[in-house]
């Protein structure tokens, strides 16, 4: 058993995709035509960081109730947790691309630890090696 995919939910996919790619270093691994389950139209985009067993769905939201979620999806504590392999060559890529760190890195017990926000407000942790 293991976790397949998470949900992100975006305001639009191609501004998703590129702060997924060009920022984090995801792979796009699926961008095709699908339906929702009300048969619209939509894009089934799945984006995975290199070597990871779980992918990230960018999910672009429809309707107020999923737009005011955007940015939002944890209330406001961290809900994602992305391990790098070089974490302060990691750190310092983001930051050079805009990235908003709102602390600064520090070791913990289980590694390097910073917490960032994504392009829409919700906070991650960029954790490296202890």
């Amino acid at each position: 058993m293991g976790l397949e995919l998470v949900s992100v939910i975006v305001r639009e996919y191609d501004e998703a995709i590129e702060f997924f790619v060009d920022v984090l270093g995801c792979v796009v691994e699926d961008d095709s035509p699908s339906l929702d389950g009300d048969g619209q139209p939509k894009r089934w985009v799945v984006v995975r960081p290199p070597g990871a067993g779980c992918g990230i769905l960018l999910a672009q939201a429809r309707g107020d109730e999923q737009v005011a979620l955007i940015g939002r999806q944890f209330a406001g504590r961290v809900g994602l947790f992305l391990r790098v392999d070089n974490f302060f060559a990691s750190y310092k890529h983001m930051t050079e691309r805009g990235v908003e760190f709102l602390t600064a890195p520090r070791a913990e017990s289980y590694g390097q630890v910073a917490v960032f926000k994504d392009l829409y407000g919700n906070k991650w942790d960029l954790l490296g090696a202890a």
